[in-house]
């Protein structure tokens, strides 16, 4: 008598979810540790600079000038602010791993499991960049407990409130802006060539949260770099596991050939090949 369904449901994301644990342990042990050379340390004054910069020279003004921006604009950036919400990019993801745990990924084709693969990836990319950088940014926010420019008249451009657990002392970090920097970093990662139009988009959305007076300034620079370092370390970690992305010596990840989310053609050439059977014989076995 074959298993209920949701029986065989459950007994199928209980196999797929061993065997990417079994391989994700395999790869850490078996791939060395060979991150790119990034000028860590110089990254982070220059990040802390500009923020220390922008708010010397930017939140005053911004907490003055707080609701004197005209209806139209104030309903522009009131809608466009909600793109940096973290659902809109957890959920979709969440879902997505959902549905490939429960997938049956043997009963796939070869350049279906391709597809399925790349999008699995893509998704538990997502949730650690914007999902990691999110909880970062939620215990900095309440544990400095800066207060938000619409409180600007009662307490000013600097009032910190540690720890008070309360919104209106959740100010440094933007947690929009954070989102919008991991947003940035994948983008960053995924298409090199194309990052200062990323780089705008995302810039234009993490600055609305100025326009409605959730934020200083320095409240979404702060955001955006935390959110760009959370995307790029789990690129390098993804890197060295070979999900998505290829290690290189002294850059960041580089995207795989066999990485696409649309319809997938082999590529052609010997060491492509080579990497196309590699790819193939996990997406047997990764949900």
């Amino acid at each position: 008598m074959s298993a209920a369904p949701p029986l065989a449901l459950y007994r199928r994301s209980l196999g797929n979810f061993r065997d990417t644990m079994s391989i994700v342990r395999r790869r850490f042990a078996v791939r060395p540790a060979r991150y790119p050379r990034i000028l860590w340390s110089v990254w982070l004054i220059a990040w802390i600079l500009l923020t220390v910069a922008t708010f010397l020279r930017l939140d005053i003004s911004a907490g003055e000038m707080r609701g004197q921006w005209s209806s139209g604009f104030a309903r522009f950036t009131d809608f466009f602010t909600q793109l940096g919400l973290g659902g809109w990019y957890l959920i979709p993801a969440a879902l997505c791993l959902v549905a490939a745990n429960l997938t049956d990924w043997r009963g796939l084709s070869r350049h279906g499991r391709m597809i399925v693969y790349n999008w699995t990836c893509f998704a538990f990319l997502v949730l650690c960049a914007v999902g990691l950088s999110g909880l970062a940014v939620n215990v900095l926010k309440y544990g400095i407990g800066r207060a938000r420019p619409l409180y600007f008249d009662s307490f000013g451009v600097l009032s910190l409130h540690p720890f008070a657990m309360d919104a209106r002392f959740a100010g440094f970090p933007s947690g929009h802006a954070t989102t919008m920097g991991a947003v940035f970093g994948i983008l960053l990662l995924l298409f090199p060539r194309r990052w200062y139009i990323a780089l705008a988009i995302t810039a234009c959305i993490a600055s609305t949260r100025i326009f409605v007076g959730a934020h200083y300034p320095s409240d979404t620079v702060a955001g955006f770099g935390l959110g760009l370092a959370f995307a790029v370390l789990s690129g390098l970690v993804f890197a060295r596991l070979g999900f998505i992305f290829g290690q290189t010596g002294s850059k960041l990840p580089v995207r795989k050939r066999t990485f696409r989310l649309g319809p997938f053609r082999a590529p052609r050439g010997r060491a492509s090949t080579a990497n196309t059977v590699e790819a193939g014989v996990d997406q047997t076995q990764i949900p």
